[in-house]
C-alpha cells in the first residue's frame, strides 16, 4: 500500500515538472509581444526586421519539433528533455544580454531549438507515465491548461516584466525555472525509450522535413513583407514543397523512418493533428493581433494589454482541467466540437470590436468565451492524437502534434497578419486623409482578420465532425504505466 502511494504520489510529481516545462515553452512564444516596443528602441531594430524576434523562435521552434520527437524515442525520453531545458535555459540567459539586432535574432533561434527538443520529450514522457484512460485524461487536462493557458499569460507576464523591469526579464525568467526542473528531473522522471530492436536514426528524413518546415515557416513571415505573389515568396513555398514531398518518398522507403506513416491510416490522429493546427493558428494570431489592437488602437499600456488578457488566461486553466471530465462522459468529438464551436462565437464577438472600445463591454465577454472554447478544445484534441499510438512512437506521435500547433500558430500569424495589412491598405485607399498607423484603419484590418479566424475555426468543426471517431474513454481508473522495457530506473 505504501510502495503504491509513493508512486502515485511520483506520477503526479513528474506531472507537475513536466507541466511546468510545458508551461515556460508555450509562454515564451506570447511572452515577446508586448515588449517588442522596448526591444526595438533599445537595440535598434526596423519596423520590418522586429518581426524576426518571434518568427526566427517559431521557424526553429517548429521546425525541429519531430526531429525532436524521434531523437527522445531513441536516445532516451528524459535525456532530451534535460537537454532542451539545459539549452532552453542557456539561451535564454543570452537572449536576456543581447547587444544587437542579429545577436537576439540568433539567441532566439537557438531557445527555439532548446524548445523543439523539450516539448515533444515532455509529453511523451506524460504518456509513458499515465496508460491510457482516467489518470491520463487528468494529466492531459493539467497538461492542456498550461498549453492553453501559456500564450495568455505570456502577454500578462510580458507587461508587468516590461513595465517594472526591463525587457531582459522577459528571458531571464526562465533561467531559475530551467535550473530547478534539471535538479529534480532524475529525482522525479524514469528514463524510457522506445522499444525497438534498432537504434538507426532517419538522416535524409530529418533533413528534408526540418528545412522544408522550416523554410516553410520563413516564407509564410517573407510574404508579410515581399507580397504572396513576389518571386522570393513563390520560390521558397515551392522549394519547401519539394523537401517535403521528398520527406514522404524517402519515409515510405526508410526501414526506420523519422515519422512512420502507418500512424496517418487513423483518421482521428490525422484529424485531430489537422485540428491542432487550426487551433494554433487562431490562438497564436488571435493573441498578437489583439496586443496590437489594445496597444495602437485603445492606447493601452505594456502593463495594461497583459492584465487584459487575465480574463481568457484564467478561463484557460479552469476549463482544461473540466475538460478531462466532459471528455470521459460525452467523449473527445463532443467536447472538441463545442470547443470550437465557442472559440468561433469568441472571434465572432471580436470581430464588431470599436475604435473606441471598452474593455468589459467590447473585450472581456469575448475573452471569458474564447478562454472556454481554448479549453475545452486543447485537452480533447490532445487525446485525439495520442489514442492508439503505439509506445514506440509516443516521442514522434507527441511531436507531431506540438509541430501541428507550432507550425498551425506560425503560419496562421503570417497569414491573419498579412490579410490585416491588406484590408488596412484597401480602407486607406478607399477614405482620402486617413494613414495607414490611424486606428479606424487598423480596426478595419484587425477586424478582417477576425472574420477569416471565424471562418477556420468553422471548418475545423466540419473536419472533426466528420474525422474524429476515438472509443469512448474508459472512466475506470488504469494502472500506472510500469513496463520494465520502457522504464528504467533513474
Amino acid at each position: 500500500m505504501g510502495s503504491t502511494t509513493i508512486g502515485t504520489n511520483r506520477r503526479w510529481s513528474a506531472l507537475a515538472l513536466i507541466v511546468t516545462a510545458q508551461f515556460m515553452v508555450i509562454l515564451d512564444v506570447a511572452i515577446v509581444n508586448v515588449a517588442l516596443p522596448s526591444i526595438k528602441s533599445d537595440l535598434g531594430f526596423s519596423q520590418t526586421s522586429l518581426q524576426w524576434v518571434i518568427s526566427a523562435y517559431a521557424i526553429m521552434f517548429g521546425g525541429v519539433l519531430l526531429l525532436g520527437g524521434r531523437l527522445a524515442d531513441l536516445l532516451g525520453r528524459r535525456r532530451l528533455f534535460v537537454s532542451g531545458l539545459a539549452l532552453f535555459s542557456a539561451s535564454s540567459f543570452l537572449c536576456g544580454i543581447a547587444w544587437s539586432e542579429s545577436s537576439l535574432i540568433a539567441f532566439r533561434a537557438l531557445q527555439g531549438l532548446g524548445g523543439a527538443l523539450l516539448a515533444p520529450a515532455a509529453l511523451s514522457l506524460l504518456m509513458t507515465t499515465f496508460a491510457e484512460g482516467r489518470d491520463r485524461n487528468l494529466a492531459l487536462g493539467i497538461y492542456g491548461a498550461a498549453s492553453g493557458s501559456g500564450a495568455a499569460a505570456g502577454v500578462l507576464l510580458g507587461g508587468l516584466l516590461t513595465s517594472y523591469l526591463s525587457w531582459s526579464w522577459i528571458f531571464f525568467i526562465n533561467i531559475p525555472v530551467g535550473v530547478t526542473a534539471i535538479v529534480l528531473a532524475p529525482m522525479l522522471l524514469r528514463e524510457s525509450r522506445a522499444d525497438i530492436p534498432h537504434r538507426h536514426f532517419d538522416v535524409a528524413g530529418a533533413a528534408t522535413i526540418t528545412s522544408g518546415l522550416m523554410l516553410l515557416v520563413y516564407a509564410m513571415t517573407r510574404a508579410t513583407t515581399d507580397g504572396w505573389g513576389s518571386a522570393s515568396t513563390l520560390t521558397l513555398l515551392a522549394v519547401s514543397a519539394a523537401l517535403q514531398l521528398a520527406f514522404v518518398a524517402i519515409e515510405f522507403r526508410s526501414p526506420a523512418p523519422l515519422l512512420p506513416l502507418r500512424i496517418f491510416r487513423s483518421r482521428t490522429l490525422t484529424a485531430a493533428n489537422g485540428a491542432m493546427a487550426i487551433v494554433g493558428a487562431v490562438a497564436f494570431s488571435e493573441f498578437f493581433l489583439l496586443t496590437l489592437y489594445l496597444q495602437d488602437v485603445l492606447h493601452y499600456s505594456a502593463m495594461q494589454s497583459g492584465v487584459a488578457f487575465l480574463g481568457f488566461a484564467l478561463t484557460v486553466v479552469v476549463t482544461s482541467n473540466i475538460a478531462q471530465a466532459v471528455v470521459s462522459r460525452v467523449g473527445v468529438r463532443p467536447t472538441l466540437i463545442a470547443g470550437l464551436l465557442l472559440s468561433a462565437a469568441s472571434v465572432a464577438l471580436l470581430t464588431r470590436l470599436p475604435v473606441d472600445g471598452h474593455y468589459f463591454w467590447d473585450l472581456f465577454p469575448a475573452f471569458v468565451l474564447g478562454g472556454a472554447g481554448m479549453g475545452l478544445s486543447f485537452v480533447p484534441v490532445t487525446i485525439a492524437s495520442l489514442t492508439g499510438v503505439e509506445r514506440s512512437d509516443a516521442g514522434v506521435a507527441s511531436g507531431l502534434i506540438n509541430t501541428s500547433r507550432q507550425i498551425g500558430g506560425a503560419i496562421g500569424i503570417a497569414a491573419f497578419s498579412a490579410i490585416a495589412a491588406t484590408s488596412t491598405t484597401n480602407y486607406v485607399q478607399s477614405h482620402g486623409g486617413l494613414g495607414a498607423s490611424s486606428a479606424p484603419a487598423l480596426d478595419h484590418g484587425f477586424q478582417t482578420a477576425l472574420y477569416a479566424m471565424s471562418a477556420l475555426l468553422l471548418f475545423g468543426v466540419v473536419v472533426v465532425a466528420g474525422f474524429v471517431r476515438p472509443p469512448r474513454v474508459p472512466v475506470a481508473p488504469a494502472a500506472p504505466v510500469e513496463s520494465p522495457v520502457l522504464e528504467e530506473a533513474a
